[in-house]
């Protein structure tokens, strides 16, 4: 069983720049696809970005195009998403995600395990 554990949320100004890491345990990571979520308080959680088993292929919802970049580390069984330029409205409980089918989908209910979420909070 893959277990996930999100790091690096924390509280910024808008403007500023953080990075999350989600560090999974188990053999299955490097042959998954990963993503990650995000939900805000009285919003449905929401896709942000995925990433292929390679690093090769990567998508990302339009709110987040061009500021943020999602990267893995295989060797080290580590997911990253760097979030540059942020706005309040990235304010969010930010989750990873895996999905062991090969097709990359933005729908949090093809992923198959979660992580417990990191809190991301910018200040205006």
């Amino acid at each position: 069983q893959v277990q996930l554990v999100e790091s690096g949320g924390g509280l910024v100004q808008a403007g500023g720049s953080l990075r999350l890491s989600c560090t999974a345990s188990g053999r299955t990571f490097s042959s998954s696809i990963m993503g990650w979520f995000r939900q805000a308080p009285g919003i449905e959680r929401e896709f942000v970005a995925a990433i292929d088993w390679s690093g090769g292929v990567t998508r990302y919802a339009n709110a987040v195009k061009g500021r943020f970049i999602i990267s893995r580390d295989n060797m080290k069984n580590t997911l990253y998403l760097q979030m540059n330029s942020l706005k309040p409205e990235d304010t969010a409980v930010y989750y990873c995600a895996g999905d062991r089918t090969i097709i990359m989908s933005t729908l949090d209910h093809d992923y198959d395990y979660w992580g417990q979420g990191t809190q991301v909070t910018v200040s205006s």
